[in-house]
C-alpha cells in the first residue's frame, strides 16, 4: 500500500473533519503500522501514547464485523487511541483490555465481546431480535456514547436514542444478520439475482487472494486496515447522514403530523409546512403516536414550480398501492379538463395511478384533499 493511501481512503480526512471524530489520528496510526514489522500471532496497530488501551481480535480472514467493532471501539474515550492486536493466543488476550469476535467470551464488564460461543443469543433490544455480531456487541454498549458526540448531547438525550436506534436498523443489524447467517427472507427460494454489493460482501473481498504468493502476516494486516477504514468510512457516513438530516426530518413531520387536525378535522390530511423526507418518518412516527385513523393524503410545495402537490399516502413503505387513491374520475386529466370534472379551481394534474396531484394554490390542493376523501 502506497504510503499516504489510508489517510485518504474514502475521504477519512474529510469525515474527521466535519464529525469531530479523531480519524486523522486514527488512519496516521494505521498508516504508520503499514510500514512496521508485525508477527503471526501478534499483530498491532502501533500506539500513539504509551498509557493506551489495547483491544484484540482475531488474525487470519476477517469479516466485516470485526472490521466494524475495531474502528467503532477507537471512537470512544475509554478506548480512544488503542492499538489493535490481531492474534488467537489466549495468554495474550488475556492481558488485552478489551477483546472481540475471538475468546469465546461474551462479558462486557470485562469489555469481552465475543458472539462464536455456544448458548450466545444476544440481541440489540428496542424490537430488534437479530443475534449480533461483534460489530453488534460493541455499538450496543458504546453505540450511545458515539451518537452523543456527534450530536453534541448528553447520552441520555432523546434525540440520541432516536439516531442511536436508526442508526442500528439501517446499518448495523444488516451487518449482524450477515456475519450470523440470518436470510433476510422467510422464504426457500433462491433468489433472482446475486448482490454482492453491500458492506459485508466489499469488506470480505479485501482478505488476500489466494493466488497471491505474498500471503505475509504483514500484508494480511495491511488489509485489515483498510477493512477498518471502509467499514468505518460508511458507518460515520451513515452517522452523519442520520444527525444531519434524518434527525431535522423528523422533527419537522412529527410536528406536522401532530397538527394534522388544524387543517382538517378528519385527521386525515396532513400540511408538510416545509418539505423534507418524509414517508418513512410518516409510518414509524403513526405506529408510534398510535395514530387512528391514518394520514391519508400529504399536501406540499413543490419548490421548483411553486404548485402545491397532494400526495395519497402508500400502505406501507414498500408498496405503490396508496391507502386512498385521488379519485378515479380525476386520473389522467389536467388543467381545465381536471378543474371541470373536479369543480375546484386551479387544477394542474391528476396522475394516472392516482397516487399524486397538483393545483396552483394551497387552497386547491386542500379542497382536492377534502373532496378525495369522500369519494
Amino acid at each position: 500500500m502506497r504510503p499516504g493511501a489510508l489517510e485518504t481512503m474514502l475521504g477519512i480526512q474529510h469525515w474527521g473533519h466535519c464529525l469531530g471524530f479523531q480519524c486523522r489520528s486514527f488512519a496516521a496510526s494505521m498508516a504508520a503500522a503499514t510500514r512496521s514489522p508485525s508477527r503471526v500471532s501478534a499483530f498491532s496497530t502501533g500506539s500513539p501514547a504509551p498509557s493506551s488501551k489495547r483491544v484484540g481480535t482475531h488474525h487470519g480472514s476477517f469479516h466485516c464485523d470485526e472490521a466494524l467493532g475495531c474502528f467503532m471501539i477507537r471512537l470512544t474515550s475509554k478506548f480512544s487511541g488503542a492499538e489493535i492486536v490481531r492474534t488467537r493466543d489466549p495468554q495474550l488476550l488475556d492481558t488485552l483490555d478489551a477483546v472481540l469476535d475471538v475468546g469465546g467470551v461474551y462479558d462486557s464488564s470485562q469489555d469481552r465481546y465475543d458472539h462464536h460461543q455456544k448458548g450466545f443469543d444476544e440481541v440489540f433490544g428496542h424490537g430488534f431480535n437479530s443475534k449480533l455480531s461483534s460489530a453488534g456487541l460493541i455499538y450496543k454498549h458504546y453505540g450511545r456514547e458515539i451518537i452523543a458526540k456527534e450530536l453534541k448531547l448528553d447520552e441520555t438525550h432523546e434525540d440520541v436514542n432516536h439516531v442511536y436506534l436508526a442508526v442500528y436498523k439501517n446499518f448495523v443489524e444488516a451487518i449482524d444478520a450477515i456475519d450470523n447467517g440470518i436470510n433476510q427472507y422467510d422464504t426457500d427460494q433462491p433468489p433472482k439475482y446475486v448482490n454482492n454489493t453491500y458492506l459485508s460482501s466489499r469488506v470480505g473481498r479485501l482478505n488476500l487472494n489466494w493466488m497471491d504468493p505474498d500471503q505475509s502476516a504483514e500484508k494480511e494486516n495491511a488489509a485489515f486496515q483498510q477493512a477498518m477504514i471502509v467499514a468505518g468510512s460508511e458507518f460515520l457516513e451513515s452517522v452523519h447522514f442520520y444527525a444531519i438530516s434524518w434527525l431535522p426530518a423528523r422533527s419537522i413531520v412529527i410536528d406536522c403530523l401532530k397538527s394534522r387536525g388544524d387543517i382538517d378535522p378528519s385527521g386525515e390530511i396532513m400540511l408538510l409546512n416545509k418539505f423534507c423526507p418524509w414517508k418513512l418518518h410518516l409510518f414509524e412516527l403513526e405506529a408510534e403516536l398510535k395514530i387512528d385513523p391514518y394520514v391519508k393524503y400529504v399536501i406540499y410545495q413543490d419548490d421548483r414550480s411553486k404548485n402545491w402537490r397532494i400526495q395519497a399516502v402508500a400502505i406501507s413503505p414498500e408498496k405503490f398501492e396508496s391507502r386512498k387513491p385521488l379519485p378515479i374520475l380525476w386520473r389522467g386529466l389536467q388543467d381545465d379538463e381536471l378543474s371541470r370534472e373536479s369543480g375546484i379551481p386551479g387544477c394542474v394534474f391528476v396522475h394516472m395511478s392516482g397516487f399524486i396531484g397538483g393545483n396552483q394554490t394551497y387552497e386547491g390542493a386542500l379542497a382536492m384533499a377534502r373532496a378525495s376523501l369522500k369519494f
